[in-house]
């Protein structure tokens, strides 16, 4: 009888052996246990474990670790080592994910006729392209449109040409992260025109130059209508534009306008110019925070007429700058017409301007609020229905003047981008803005080389080396950007740090929360510019007050996070409906902030809500690829 039993016992083992054998054949390792413990992700994936106590880890996180293989990490890590990384740049940034700009390549320029017609076309150098033509023209129609960060560059283009006339069509429109380059474009030119129209049109983050445009060209005319309409931060520069031109036109129609906090430079533009005559009309008309800046603009320069019409009309707040404008010219023409009657009050700031000028005739017509004006030319000008608001000594902007703006203070609000707490409920139907990320695609860098790059503006000489950043470019307004944010010195009561790593944003975090803490974003972007249903909605550490570290993409080559810590908010979570099934889709996060006295009176937020600073809180959804940390529940 005990035998009996004890085959029994082994005949149960042995079932019970095969039975799991069998088992662990269908089952899969769990994606941790199958990566490779060398790579960025493996070791990020430890350092969570950690660092952090008992949360589950961020996937959505960890996909934004280097894709860089065990071998490749190592090879990069040993030539950040030796600051070899900018002879490797290009194999890096495709192999790392990072957004680079490449070098551009020569083209065969010299090779091609006068007349050249590019359609559906893009991303190329153009060098000596042109060069003395006669007669003739070049189209660029869709040139380098719907890309992501197209980078072209036209040298000595149509320069010393005579009647020769360049036409840029739909230009780089719908691009992300653009860069163009103009240099000695059309100089010593004789005749002809350069048209640049629909250039640039919404695009995010324009990086445009142009520098020694039409320099000494004679009786040649440039136009730019709908130029950079309804960009997203960006940069355009003009530098010696027109300089000791004879007989030039330029037109700038609708440039910049309905844009978003678009800058523009102009240096040394028709400096010594002679009978020169350059109108900009509805230039930064309906923008949000245009900055012009406008340097030796017209100095020295002969018989010239300057028109300034329509020009930042209805914009939100904006700053301009006229520095020597028109200095020591002769029977200059200055015109300002509806200039700068923003809604919200700007800066203008005038500086030497027509200072020495002989013969002068400057009139302001409609001229807006905000002016400063320096070692002004007291002859020949002329003030008409100027309207200069800062003379009242408060720079205040009440909830009633606010509120009187009618539809005007929505312009730059996207509807549902702030909304108020109470409206974080179930059941309540709202808007929701375009939570989108825009920026281009990139991945954190491992710790062991993102510690041997630089990251200081005291270096941007290396960093320009190691990303080819030349002067001027748009790699180096993208390196400076973020540097300069990076470094600003903090609000009061907010602590911030920049992180390019997965470890440096855990470290952050937990400095300010303590270990137990979680990372949160938006589920997807579906319901996005549209009117969602909120359902279920949970309080974060159960709806009490908090603090909570907030982190906010920066452009820049590889993934780099502002992260910042935010005291006084209550955290939400919510299921987001279609309105019109019920049906669940999406899963959003919430941030209130109910301390808003230190906030401008002209943020957006009271802009879209109708209050002022530490009056109401303020609320806003988490946008994709952003993300929130807070104490674990």
């Amino acid at each position: 009888m005990k035998e009996q039993e004890h085959y029994k016992l082994i005949n149960s083992f042995f079932f019970l052996h095969l039975l799991l054998l069998l088992l662990s054949s269908f089952v899969q390792p769990s994606a941790a246990a199958r990566e490779n413990p060398f790579t960025p992700k493996a070791f990020a994936i430890r350092y969570w474990n950690n660092k952090i106590y008992k949360v589950p880890r961020p996937e959505f996180l960890l996909r934004k670790a280097s894709p860089l293989s065990a071998s490749d990490l190592a090879r990069f890590t040993q030539l950040a080592s030796t600051n070899s990384l900018s002879n490797h740049l290009d194999s890096f940034c495709k192999l790392a994910n990072l957004l680079c700009f490449p070098d551009p390549t020569i083209s065969a320029s010299t090779k091609h006729s006068p007349d050249g017609k590019f359609s559906v076309y893009s991303d190329n150098n153009f060098t000596n392209y042109a060069t003395g033509a006669a007669g003739g023209l070049n189209s660029f129609k869709k040139y380098s449109g719907d890309e992501n960060e197209p980078l072209d560059t036209f040298r000595r283009y149509s320069r010393d040409s005579a009647g020769h006339n360049d036409d840029f069509t739909s230009y780089a429109s719908n691009g992300n992260v653009v860069s163009q380059t103009f240099n000695t474009y059309a100089a010593g030119a004789t005749g002809g025109s350069g048209r640049f129209t629909s250039y640039a049109d919404n695009v995010n983050v324009p990086g445009l130059k142009f520098t020694s445009y039409s320099d000494e060209a004679n009786g040649r005319d440039g136009s730019f209508a709908s130029y950079s309409h309804e960009a997203n931060s960006g940069d355009q520069g003009f530098s010696n534009y027109g300089k000791s031109g004879n007989g030039l036109s330029s037109d700038f129609n609708t440039y910049a306008d309905d844009s978003n906090v678009v800058g523009s430079t102009f240096s040394s533009y028709s400096q010594t110019g002679n009978s020169g005559n350059d109108n900009f009309t509805s230039y930064g008309f309906d923008g949000n925070v245009p900055e012009n800046k406008f340097n030796s603009y017209a100095d020295g320069g002969n018989a010239g007429v300057e028109s300034f019409s329509i020009y930042r009309d209805q914009s939100n707040v904006g700053d301009d700058t006229f520095k020597s404008y028109a200095k020591g010219s002769n029977i200059e023409k200055v015109k300002f017409s509806n200039y700068a009657e923003s809604f919200n009050q700007g800066t203008d700031n005038f500086t030497g301007y027509g200072d020495g000028a002989k013969g002068q005739q400057v009139g302001f017509t409609g001229y807006g609020q905000g002016s400063n004006f320096k070692s002004y030319a007291k002859k020949g000008v002329t003030f008409a229905d100027y309207r200069n608001t800062s003379s009242s000594g408060s720079n205040e902007v009440g909830a009633s003047q606010i509120a009187s703006k009618g539809k005007m203070v929505n312009k730059w609000v996207e509807p549902g981008k702030f909304f108020r707490e109470s409206m974080l409920k179930d059941g309540i139907v709202m808007p929701m803005p375009d939570v989108r990320d825009k920026m281009p695609t990139r991945s954190f860098l491992p710790r062991s080389i993102l510690s041997k790059i630089p990251f200081s503006s005291s270096k941007i000489t290396q960093l320009k080396d190691i990303f080819h950043a030349f002067d001027n470019s748009t790699m180096e307004g993208i390196l400076n950007a973020a540097l300069g944010e990076c470094e600003r010195a903090p609000a009061v009561g907010e602590t911030k740090k920049c992180v390019g790593s997965i470890e440096d944003m855990i470290d952050f975090a937990v400095s300010v929360l303590g270990q137990s803490v979680e990372a949160r974003t938006m589920e997807s972007v579906n319901g996005s510019k549209s009117d969602i249903l909120i359902g279920k909605v949970r309080g974060i550490n159960g709806g009490k007050v908090t603090k909570s570290v907030s982190c906010h993409q920066s452009l820049y080559p590889y993934l780099l996070y502002y992260c910042h810590s935010v005291p006084k908010v209550r955290v939400y979570e919510a299921d987001i409906l279609n309105p019109k099934t019920k049906a669940k889709i999406n899963h959003g996060v919430a941030i209130c902030h109910l301390d808003t006295s230190a906030w401008s009176p002209t943020h957006g937020a009271f802009l879209s809500l109708g209050s002022g600073p530490g009056k109401i809180e303020v609320c806003h959804w988490i946008f994709e690829n952003d993300l929130t940390w807070a104490k674990a529940d």
